[in-house]
């Protein structure tokens, strides 16, 4: 089974201060239970865990993930059923309108093998969560991270099976009809990245966070403006299926190549032909013949989502029939 990388370690409340916004809330719930009332989590699910706030605040164990968006956190129930708790740190849209948001997307979510399923949600004065299905290997992004720090790395076997998995679900998504439902677009996800892309222990893939870009805002703290102030944000924040599929692209070249810069973009492009030949080093991991043809033919499926014009960027139906027919033939 392949490592994943850890998850951050607890801090007590001191450690983020009063004000702060980092960290479990097990580790400050003490403070925080006491002064809001146990409320009834809205369930997603048909026969889905009746789980109330307390319960999921008491039994978060460790930060699994953190944005401007919000925070992610791994939830222990008592049942010893994993999930994954989001709560938002700014949301857009009245109470009324957040859980008909989250009851659509979660619609969508759970009628998709390549979607994580939706399992409740809650919207009160001090805090707007959803709960969602947990995956103990983690993200892509964890994967890769890992294998780039000595754990057990992708081959590209494993490889090809998440990327055939994360185009059924961008293809599922940017097939729903209507397209628009009372002002949210529900054929876009939105924030399609390598963190958002969870792995099952069969290493098919999920993509999380569908649609939660229509549920809350960004907003930036001291700790999320010192990492992004570190970091460079590869990925297009605009809501447009061109959008999530020039995201899918830079997926695909992290995932060739360890590719976090767009300032690499242009010289990818110009030694294209170099790359092929093998006259220099592209792709982080072994291969040869046949599954060296297979990533070249992905490597130009990727160059052709990431283009600077949207409008040159190909459907993810395209791209899907493609990696489809590119599987089949190597067979």
């Amino acid at each position: 089974m392949l490592s994943r990388a850890f998850t951050k370690p607890k801090r007590s409340f001191k450690e983020y201060g009063e004000n702060s916004r980092s960290g479990s809330i097990s580790e400050y719930d003490d403070c925080i239970v006491g002064f809001i009332d146990d409320l009834p989590l809205i369930p997603c699910e048909n026969n889905g865990p009746s789980l109330s706030l307390k319960e999921v605040l008491r039994t978060s164990v460790s930060v699994i993930g953190e944005n401007a968006r919000g925070l992610t956190e791994k939830v222990v129930l008592s049942n010893a059923r994993l999930c994954t708790l989001k709560r938002f740190r700014k949301v857009i849209v009245r109470k009324s309108e957040f859980g008909r948001r989250v009851e659509k997307l979660a619609q969508v979510c759970n009628n998709c093998d390549y979607l994580v399923p939706i399992t409740a949600y809650l919207y009160a004065k001090r805090i707007k969560l959803v709960v969602s299905d947990y995956y103990p290997m983690g993200s892509l992004a964890d994967l890769l991270s890992g294998g780039r720090r000595g754990q057990t790395a992708l081959n590209w076997n494993e490889r090809v099976i998440i990327i055939e998995s994360i185009a059924r679900a961008i293809s599922f998504i940017h097939g729903q009809s209507p397209e628009t439902v009372k002002n949210m677009k529900m054929n876009v996800h939105g924030n399609i990245k390598s963190s958002n892309i969870m792995i099952n222990i069969d290493l098919t893939a999920r993509l999380s966070d569908y649609g939660f870009v229509q549920l809350a805002d960004c907003v930036e703290d001291c700790d999320t403006k010192e990492k992004h102030a570190t970091t460079h944000n590869i990925y297009c924040e605009k809501l447009s299926q061109k959008s999530d599929v020039f995201n899918f692209g830079m997926v695909l070249l992290d995932m060739l190549g360890a590719v976090q810069d767009l300032s690499y973009m242009d010289c990818i492009v110009k030694l294209k032909e170099s790359i092929k030949q093998g006259d220099i080093p592209f792709f982080e991991f072994h291969m040869k013949g046949k599954e060296r043809k297979q990533a070249l033919k992905v490597l130009e499926i990727a160059l052709a989502c990431t283009s600077s014009l949207p409008e040159t960027r190909p459907s993810v139906h395209q791209i899907l029939f493609d990696l489809t027919h590119l599987l089949k033939t190597s067979k």
